[in-house]
This record gives C-alpha cells, sequence and structure tokens, in this order.
C-alpha cells in the first residue's frame, strides 16, 4: 500500500503515518474486511450478504438461519457461508455472533493463509489482543465463549490451539468494527478489518471511517502533510476527557495523553454555566442544575424505553425550563435533552418545537465538535430535514447544505447518505427559489402537496446512548 506505512508511534506502539500529502475528503485507503457477521438481535432482518435491511428476507434452506435480499446475494455469500451452514446445522444451534465471526476469521485463514490480500499490511498474530489486561468478568465471558467455539468447531475443519482461539476473540473484542446498513445510519454487525486496527486514536484525529458499499474507508478530515500520523477517534469527544480517558482504558486498555485530555480542552464549555452580559451563575448554582439535569435524564430514558414519548416530552420540558437559563448551551446534558425533544417531537409530528430543539443541539455541537466532524454532520441533517417538516425552507435549506458539505468529506459522493442529502439538497435549493418569489404560493403549493401525501410518522426514537453511534464495537 503506496499511502501509509506502519511505524512507531511514540507512545503508542505500531500506528500509520501518511506517504504523501492528503486534503479533506481524501480517501487514504480503502479495505474489505477479513469476515463480518450479522448481530444475533438483527440475524432475521439484516441480509447476511450485503448487510442490507429489507422486509422480506429469504432464509437458508439448510440451516434456516442465514437470510438474504435474494438468490443473487445467497450466492455472493455462499463462499463464506458454506462451512458455516453445515456447522450450524451440526451443532443444532446458532452460536452467538463472537464466535460466528471469530469460525468465519479462522476458516477464511485457513484456507488463504495469514494475508488474504497484497494490501494487507499487518497479520492478525501481530495485532494485539489484550487478554492478559481484561477483567475478571470479561474473561468468564471468554472462557464461556471459548467452550462454545471447542463445541461449535467441526472437527473435520483445521483443529487450533486454545491459545490461537484466544488471541482471535480478543483481537475481535478490542478491534472489531461495526458493520453499517445500506444507508450507514444503525449498525448491523460486526467485522475485522486488519490495516484499520493499526491506526491508533486521537481524541481530535485527523481521519475518520465510514462503511462504503461493504468497504471501509480512511477519510481525511484535513490537511495531512507527509510523515503525519494518521489517527481516528475511538470514543465520542462529546464525552468529558476524564469520561473519554475511562472509557479508552476500560475498552481499550491505554491511557490517552493526547493534548485534548492533557489540558481537558473544551471541558469547561460542556460542563459550564450560562454567561448573559457578563454575568455568570455560581459554581453551585451550575452543580445543582447538571446534577438535576442528569437525574432527569435517567427519568427520560426510563420514560423512551416504556415508549411513553407524551412522559419524555414532560420530563423533557420541565427540565429545560428549570436549567436552561443556568447551563451554557454547550452543557452535555442540556445538549442531549435538546437532541432527545426534537427526536420525539418529530415523532409525534409537533415540527416546529423538533425544529427549534434540533437548531440548539446544531448550534452547540458547532462549538465543540470538529467542523469535520460525522456527527456534526448527521445532526444537521437531522436538523435540516425537521425544519424542513416545520415549513421553514429557509433554515432548512441552510441546514441541509451544511451537512452535505461535512458528509462530502466524511461520507463522499458515492456514499448513499450523501447521495440523499444531495437530491434535498437540490429539492431545497428550488422550493427556496419558489419561497421567495411568493411565500403565499408556496405555502399554499405545499401544503396541498402534503395532503396529497401525508407527512410518514418518523422512525421511533433511539436511546440517547445511541444519539452519536461510536463505529468501533465493544462486546456488550
Amino acid at each position: 500500500m503506496e499511502t501509509v506505512a506502519i511505524f512507531d508511534s511514540p507512545g503508542k506502539g505500531r500506528g500509520l503515518k501518511a506517504t504523501k500529502e492528503f486534503w479533506a475528503g481524501d480517501v487514504i485507503f480503502s479495505e474489505a474486511s477479513i469476515a463480518a457477521v450479522v448481530f444475533d438481535s438483527l440475524a432475521e432482518r439484516i441480509c447476511h450478504s450485503c448487510f442490507r435491511r429489507q422486509e422480506k428476507l429469504q432464509r437458508c434452506g439448510q440451516c434456516k438461519f442465514a437470510h438474504y435480499c435474494d438468490r443473487t446475494c445467497q450466492r455472493a455469500g455462499w463462499a463464506e457461508h458454506k462451512l458455516e451452514c453445515s456447522a450450524i446445522k451440526a451443532y443444532g444451534k446458532v452460536p452467538n455472533e463472537n464466535i460466528r465471526v471469530v469460525a468465519r476469521i479462522m476458516w477464511r485463514l485457513d484456507k488463504e493463509g495469514s494475508t488474504v490480500s497484497d494490501m494487507q499490511l499487518t497479520t492478525l498474530d501481530e495485532l494485539e489482543d489484550h487478554i492478559a489486561d481484561m477483567p475478571e468478568d470479561d474473561l468468564k465471558e471468554l472462557k464461556v465463549d471459548i467452550h462454545n467455539f471447542l463445541d461449535y468447531w467441526p472437527h473435520n475443519s483445521k483443529q487450533h490451539t486454545i491459545d490461537d482461539i484466544s488471541h482471535i476473540f480478543g483481537v475481535i473484542n478490542c478491534n472489531g468494527f461495526s458493520v453499517s446498513d445500506q444507508r450507514g445510519l444503525q449498525a448491523v454487525g460486526v467485522g475485522l478489518f486488519p490495516n484499520l486496527c493499526l491506526v491508533n486514536h486521537d481524541c481530535w484525529p485527523n481521519c475518520t471511517v465510514i462503511l462504503n458499499h461493504g468497504k471501509i474507508e480512511l477519510r481525511a478530515l484535513g490537511k495531512i502533510a507527509e510523515g503525519e500520523e494518521l489517527t481516528v477517534a475511538y470514543v465520542d469527544f462529546l464525552n468529558l476527557s476524564e469520561e473519554r480517558q475511562r472509557l479508552l482504558k476500560t475498552q481499550y486498555f491505554f491511557d490517552c495523553t493526547c493534548e485534548d485530555c492533557k489540558n481537558r480542552i473544551k471541558d469547561d464549555m460542556k460542563i459550564g454555566g450560562r454567561e448573559e452580559d457578563g454575568v455568570k451563575p455560581s459554581e453551585e448554582q451550575v452543580k445543582e442544575a447538571t446534577d438535576y439535569c442528569f437525574q432527569m435524564l435517567e427519568k427520560m430514558e426510563k420514560a423512551r424505553l416504556n415508549g411513553d414519548y407524551h412522559e419524555v416530552v414532560k420530563i423533557c420540558r420541565e427540565c429545560i425550563e428549570k436549567t436552561e437559563p443556568v447551563l451554557a448551551d454547550t452543557h452535555i446534558y442540556l445538549l442531549r435533552m435538546w437532541s432527545t425533544m426534537s427526536e420525539v417531537q418529530a415523532y409525534l409530528q409537533y415540527f416546529d418545537d423538533a425544529a427549534d430543539y434540533a437548531r440548539k443541539m446544531v448550534e452547540g455541537y458547532m462549538k465543540l465538535y470538529h467542523p469535520n466532524n460525522a456527527a456534526l454532520g448527521m445532526a444537521a441533517m437531522r436538523a435540516g430535514v425537521t425544519h424542513w417538516q416545520a415549513g421553514q425552507i429557509e433554515v432548512a435549506h441552510g441546514m441541509i447544505c451544511k451537512a452535505y458539505a461535512i458528509l462530502m468529506i466524511t461520507h463522499g459522493p458515492t456514499h448513499p447518505i450523501t447521495k440523499d442529502l444531495d437530491a434535498m439538497r437540490i429539492q431545497t435549493e428550488m422550493e427556496l427559489r419558489m419561497f421567495k418569489q411568493n411565500e403565499y404560493v408556496y405555502h399554499s403549493m405545499r401544503e396541498a402537496a402534503l395532503k396529497n401525501k401525508p407527512m410518514t410518522m418518523m422512525h421511533e426514537p433511539k436511546s440517547v446512548e445511541e444519539g452519536i453511534k461510536n463505529l468501533f464495537h465493544r462486546r456488550k
């Protein structure tokens, strides 16, 4: 691979550096997985070959487990599924996703050797498994998975040592990458991408990773000089420095020493008070509002899980009215409240209210995130759609254009979401011209169009934690 090189990164071990200059939106490399499987919970709703979400899927007639869009997908996936199919039949049940992906990896390595592609920079043997760093509970789960794997693994397949099997489980545990559906909106499976495993973490990275047409793409977020280390964020920057460090230590077994963590950059904005005319609330007032907001977030999440969305709105509104005058517009708990209110009110079709909270959310994100952060782009897209639903075409078009500019860098022009955004951008631009020519005619035509094609219900709101999806897969 000519665009990157392996090097010893100070304090991090092996890493990747650029061997040429890159600019925002450049694809540094793309990579297919060694193996990937659909999550257990989505096994009947996602195609096991192309990972598309479909209403009706065809089930494998032999193992009755694998599902496919059609015969084309089934044929395309047969090479990977063939050994799995007979193993499931012989085992008499379906093992969990970790066992399934480890088995697929080992079958492929047995067939093709440790290097399955000319572009592969490292073997799986060279990747860290961090088994020695695992806490006791995780080790117990690992032992159960290995025991079940040994029962599942066919006697006529090549036999491996416990150490080799354990290593692959450990590699998946700390290096597995979530595979998304065709629109890139939901994680639907887990796969292993060896070259990606070499890219180290930084809380303010210079690259992002996206899955596009079955391959991951490492894309530059801005100018990267020749020789500069390539980094991605393993955890969401919206977390406070202390929380990011805790997550990285418990999930990936290292201490983050990046500038953002060392200097707690933007932490004061994420947990601070609102300043008006040079006057700030006291530390005690901010702490009291923060604690109250945290308690209400827990209550709100329980109501959401129960599907009581009117109760969610009631809790959020009460919390916002009490804490908005005290907390900064970049306070992470307030941002979560605004995000939830926007999503739930859009679902309940109170679009004006939803649009107001979506705008506040995006404005807060813009002050915290990297200007080319994918989460910011997705939030701007959601806000643009919500403003369009509310009939606020000027703000809608502006948000859609902002989202499009960001996703052109993070996702690229061929990604399905970017294509959707481009269509929205063209549509809102046309509507905005009509609006500026004659507001009354525009709103009359819009009302008539919506009567002929009623607005469909929004998807049910997800949990707060799923708002900004972490693509690096972790065993639950």
